[in-house]
């Protein structure tokens, strides 16, 4: 910006002016321009450009050169400079006026310039280095897509500062930390003679200030890092600037980091400026602003996987006495080329909050991109939390806060899914979309998640989420009666995933099938030790009788409802077809809520799944981890394993069934969520897309 934009000639003296380099103002001709002239010629010394245009719509600019201009007519004389000035004035602009049909001049007006450089410049159009922009008005704005620009800020994911931020006003930062710091340089050229009456200040505003912090490399230590700009300090003035200027011009380098995500309370942006500041030598009289440069920075999101990317490292509790479970998934990510870390038990919670509490995202900048873990953890004290002690070196780690301690809540990160990409009446969703559970209707009995996560979810911009109805299960999560498995379809018109739905009429239909055919006396848990099915309020029925049961159908027909309802949303909202659901079989029962006091119980009840939920697999490429469903025996293997593999092998995946009963129906009506994966990061660049 600048404030000095129409400069007046005089033909008595030269006239004197700063010029911001790439900066245009006009000259006022007129102003001083003899009666008896009717034209006049404009020429500009090296490293000064002299542009005249008529003002007419569509006319183009024009080199001045040697031509004579008429005084008549509507004309505007703009001037830049492309280069600094070595020494005060040493560049200059003659304007000479002419009068009809008389060669040389009458009169000549001299404007003497000093030209000055101020630069503030970042990655704006997302190459990964730091590139010198002369377009100052697209340096304030951000825009996104394909064809857009603006810089990018990495959030800091240090599992040091989960929940702890340091304060201080120096830092040692790792290589690797360094890595994920955006870079900002000032550039100052000029003749020191000329600065040594200005200032030159670094500044962003305080709220803002709050929201990232900006470092400079100390000269003798190169890991050690000052804090300049920050939580409770918005500006910097530099050093004097005539001591600092070597050869005509100063450049130093900052590196910014921001300290939290894009919220409802914080839209994503922070903008920096550096200000050139003419002091005066009166002390009565103010400074004045020269010129201003503001660059702005957009915070990377916090992106989630689905699953159908590929898995890079399974997390699981290794030291929980289920180890049917540990030891099949440990098999299956040998199979699929994929790490296995441990994570500390804390026996007390039994490993629910693996999955109900946490998921792995990533974010990414163009010169970087960070796995982190996002946590809503429901335990009071962050230092007593484990998890992020159990994550992988480069593995970063990220809490928000929730409102609802209970173990089993919608209010967590437990309670979403993420679709694969989707086109949708053609609008594109290249990462997916967020499928985040709700009531759906306001109820005395009604939950939802909570605001300020929900909120969170939709300051991303990237991942528009999509409303689900969840608040008739037991636990809430939608991910009890969807899954997305990847496939490999060669079809053009193939999505390249499958929606895998819970249907408790598929279930029925397949129990109607082995009852007709002489199987009816066959039982469910037939396999289950008897105290397993009473500490788990389960029953060795037969298919006879689960058929003749009327209020197990009449509960499962309402269940089938509540997933109808889902299933019209997601293929409205996800430009889905039949063909591209697969309906699981799968029985539930309904029950009051068993992880909240007694005083908190009201008649409603929820569902909860009658066997293992089948929806609850792992997902690690074509190899599945499913909970086995103890179904009923037919010839000597599960009739409800059989229809599994019979709908999924022939998309090339592997089926393992996981025996372990109690991993999957536990006294909170829930499986036990002992195993998170973090995935390969999508391809596609966030900041291509428009939201």
């Amino acid at each position: 910006m600048s404030l000095q934009r129409i400069i007046h000639l005089s033909l008595d003296s030269p006239t004197h002016a700063t010029c911001m380099l790439d900066v245009e103002f006009s000259l006022d001709l007129h102003g001083c321009a003899p009666r008896t002239c009717t034209s006049f010629t404009v020429t500009g010394s090296l490293g000064v450009l002299v542009d005249v245009y008529h003002r007419a719509p569509g006319t183009p600019r024009e080199d001045a050169d040697m031509a004579r201009w008429p005084l008549s007519d509507p004309v505007d004389v703009l001037v830049k400079m492309v280069s600094a000035s070595p020494d005060v004035q040493e560049n200059k602009v003659l304007v000479s006026y002419y009068q009809p049909d008389v060669e040389p001049p009458v009169a000549t007006g001299v404007l003497y310039l000093t030209g000055i450089g101020v630069s503030l410049d970042v990655d704006i159009y997302r190459c990964g280095q730091v590139q010198l922009v002369s377009d100052t008005e697209a340096k304030k704005n951000w825009v996104w897509g394909p064809n857009g620009w603006g810089a990018i800020l990495l959030v800091n994911c240090s599992p040091e500062e989960a929940g702890h931020p340091v304060d201080t006003t120096t830092k040692e930062l790792s290589s690797e930390e360094i890595k994920r710091l955006s870079p900002m340089t000032v550039t100052v050229q000029g003749p020191s003679c000329f600065l040594k009456g200005h200032r030159l200040l670094l500044h962003t505003s305080e709220g803002e200030a709050e929201k990232a912090r900006v470092y400079r490399a100390l000269q003798d230590r190169s890991s050690t890092f000052q804090v300049m700009l920050g939580p409770g300090q918005h500006t910097y003035t530099f050093p004097a600037l005539e001591d600092h200027l070597k050869e005509g011009q100063l450049k130093e380098t900052f590196y910014v980091e921001a300290m939290e995500f894009p919220s409802a309370d914080f839209s994503g942006l922070i903008s920096y400026s550096v200000s050139l500041l003419e002091e005066s030598q009166d002390p009565s009289i103010p400074e004045t602003l020269v010129y201003k440069d503001t660059v702005v920075f957009r915070v990377a999101p916090c992106i989630f996987t689905p699953s159908t990317q590929m898995p890079l490292e399974v997390y699981l509790c290794r030291e929980l006495q289920l180890q049917g479970f540990v030891h099949s998934v440990m098999e299956l990510s040998e199979r699929s080329n994929s790490q296995v870390a441990s994570v500390y038990e804390d026996t007390n919670r039994l490993g629910r909050w693996l999955q109900d509490e946490m998921a792995f995202c990533y974010t990414q900048a163009p010169h970087k991109t960070i796995s982190f873990l996002l946590d809503t953890p429901r335990v009071l004290k962050l230092e007593d939390f484990p998890m992020k002690y159990s994550l992988s070196p480069g593995v970063g780690y990220v809490t928000r806060r929730t409102s609802d301690h209970r173990v089993a809540s919608m209010d967590s990160i437990g309670n979403l899914m993420v679709s694969p990409p989707v086109k949708v009446k053609g609008k594109e969703y290249p990462l997916g979309r967020i499928l985040v559970g709700s009531s759906f209707y306001p109820s005395k009995e009604g939950r939802d998640m909570s605001k300020a996560l929900r909120s969170f979810l939709d300051a991303q911009r990237v991942q528009a989420p999509v409303e689900l109805f969840s608040d008739w299960l037991m636990v809430g999560h939608v991910g009890e009666f969807l899954c997305f498995l990847p496939t490999r379809d060669q079809r053009e018109d193939e999505k390249g995933f499958r929606l895998l739905l819970a249907s408790p009429s598929a279930c029925y239909k397949l129990f109607r099938e082995k009852q007709e055919e002489g199987y009816g006396d066959m039982v469910l848990f037939e396999e289950v030790r008897h105290d397993q099915l009473l500490s788990n309020g389960r029953e060795a029925y037969t298919i006879n009788q689960l058929l003749a049961d009327e209020d197990m159908r009449k509960q499962n027909d309402y269940v089938e409802k509540c997933i109808g309802l889902n299933r019209e949303v997601l293929k409205r909202e996800l430009g889905l077809l039949e063909r591209d659901i697969i309906d699981i079989p799968q029985l539930f029962c309904l029950e009051q809520l068993t992880n909240v006091p007694s005083s908190q119980q009201t008649g409603k009840l929820f569902a909860r799944p009658y066997f293992p939920n089948l929806m609850q697999m792992v997902v690690l490429d074509r190899n599945l981890g499913i909970p086995k469903p103890f179904g009923p025996q037919i010839k000597g293997a599960c009739c409800l394993e059989d229809k599994i593999c019979q709908l999924l092998e022939p998309l090339d995946f592997k089926c393992t069934f996981i025996d372990d009963f109690d991993c999957y129906l536990t006294d909170i009506g829930d499986f036990c969520a002992c195993a998170n994966v973090r995935r390969v990061p999508f391809a596609f660049k966030w900041w291509q897309m428009v939201p």
